[in-house]
């Protein structure tokens, strides 16, 4: 019967990584991104909040 026979194993994929995708020079490149990122968005969130409170300001 056809249902219980096994079909061959398949080969699992694979993956290769070019230079700098990998390793200490990835986690470096990461934390650059990452400290970049943090200070963008400080940045952006101070912006949004001075602007929030010169609109809401009463202006006389």
């Amino acid at each position: 019967m056809s249902w219980f026979r096994s079909s061959p194993p398949k080969e699992p994929e694979r993956f290769y990584l070019l230079p700098g995708q990998g390793g200490t020079s990835f986690r470096r490149k990461q934390r650059v991104m990452l400290t970049w990122s943090v200070i963008v968005g400080l940045l952006l969130s101070a912006c949004l909040v001075a602007l929030m409170l010169y609109l809401n300001k009463d202006h006389r």
